[in-house]
């Protein structure tokens, strides 16, 4: 796989960008797992993110009934459509996913694969997550600690874990060696999959939850009272009681609280 991504691009005379995070999948094992983790029907519609030359892409197009493969680099865009020209079932956009209109993307019963470069793993998490039309599943490629903070528990939570938990289930499927990449990156990856949810709380309650969580993420390593009281607006003394009515200790950091707790604070504010 690694030879006959490298004279492929040889041949187009590219060379992997760094800043776009281009380091492509070279190992069939991996591959085989992120189709299994995706759990693909002939009625399924996917969204994938970053295809790169298309190696994934072929593979899904054979199990699903339409791939919508989204591609910011238009080098790209030439090789997968000459390595996906037997495929009826794929439409290819170039196009930055943080820039895609909702309107282009399915609006309904659809799932989500990515291969996502770490600085725009965040965004892109919680663009679809918090969406009018979320997926109905998501199966992620993302750097090791990324992978290990969204799906972290008390005394480890951030403010993504916190979210991603809040809008869906997600879970580690596995830890990928950095060597499964060409080029290789500096670090491992893991295969996370993510079930969303609908939010638990009513349209007004979810937006104060937001609100409440990132004013207690403000300075994640400052005590929780400092950070509600400066960034909500209220005095300490009434941020101490509501934090105690809510068995929660005011010294407390906002990593040591559970997606209970935080929902706790949004309902009995």
């Amino acid at each position: 796989m690694k030879k006959e991504i490298k004279n492929l691009l040889k041949a187009k005379n590219i060379l992997p960008k760094k800043r776009l995070g281009q380091n492509f999948l070279i190992s069939e094992k991996v591959l085989e797992k992120i189709i299994a983790a995706a759990q693909l029907k002939p009625e399924d519609t996917i969204l994938e993110i970053g295809p790169g030359i298309g190696i994934l892409t072929k593979e899904i197009a054979q199990k699903a009934k339409k791939v919508i493969a989204v591609e910011k680099d238009l080098r790209m865009i030439d090789i997968l459509k000459e390595n996906l020209k037997d495929f009826q079932n794929v439409e290819i956009i170039n196009e930055d996913i943080l820039k895609l209109r909702e309107e282009q993307w399915p609006q309904e019963n659809y799932k989500l694969v990515a291969n996502l470069p770490y600085y725009i793993t965040a965004p892109v998490i919680r663009m679809f997550l918090e969406s009018a039309h979320p997926p109905k599943l998501m199966v992620l490629m993302v750097q090791k600690e990324v992978g290990q903070r969204i799906c972290a528990k008390p005394p480890r939570m951030s403010k993504l874990a916190v979210f991603c938990q809040f809008f869906g289930k997600p879970e580690i499927i596995d830890i990928v060696s950095k060597k499964s990449f060409w080029p290789q990156p500096k670090v491992d990856s893991a295969i996370i999959k993510i079930v969303p949810h609908q939010s638990p709380l009513s349209s007004q309650l979810h937006q104060r939850f937001i609100k409440i969580v990132k004013a207690g993420f403000s300075h994640p390593r400052k005590q929780l009272v400092k950070n509600l009281f400066l960034n909500l607006n209220l005095s300490r003394q009434s941020v101490e009681r509501w934090l105690l009515k809510n068995n929660i200790q005011p010294s407390q950091r906002a990593e040591t609280l559970s997606l209970n707790d935080w929902l706790n604070l949004t309902l009995h504010s």
